[in-house]
């Protein structure tokens, strides 16, 4: 059914919820996992004016991070006896989801498991959502893993 799951993280809590849903499934499935780390290196691009001399040095600390990041999510992974591959992408152009859409499409997945805030209104448009043009985009299914909602 789903053979090949990839699993976009970015260190947060709710792309570990994510990952965390991605490795139940494949447990239950005996499935190939692939997680992706992209280094949104545009985000840089918006203060270089203020960042310009320290640029280099905080793109080999973004670069730095993803390979922890990714390191993190295979230990996690083998701790429960599962094998993953991983894979970091730097977006250079566009959006992170373009390149998520992208490595579903090379890698042909059978799903994509990606954790989303699930924002609504203003911050959703603010913020904009990978999560959403994975869903839109990908020719794969998306499971979309919400954090949890807090009772106010």
């Amino acid at each position: 059914m789903y053979d090949r799951i990839l699993v976009p993280v970015d260190g947060s809590a709710t792309a570990n919820r994510g990952l965390e849903e991605a490795l139940k499934v494949a447990a239950k499935l005996g499935s190939s996992v692939r997680v992706i780390h992209v280094v949104d290196d545009m985000s840089l691009a918006t203060a270089a004016g203020t960042l310009a001399a320290n640029v280099g040095e905080l793109l080999m600390a973004l670069a730095s991070g993803g390979e922890q990041i990714l390191a993190d999510a295979k230990r996690t992974a083998q701790s429960r006896g599962l094998s993953v591959e991983t894979v970091m992408r730097n977006c250079t152009a566009g959006r992170v989801s373009d390149l998520i859409v992208e490595e579903a499409s090379t890698w042909p997945c059978d799903l994509i498991v990606i954790g989303t805030h699930g924002r609504r209104g203003v911050g959703r448009l603010l913020l904009g959502s990978d999560a959403e043009q994975v869903l839109r985009r990908a020719s794969a299914p998306v499971l979309l893993v919400r954090e949890p909602v807090v009772a106010a």
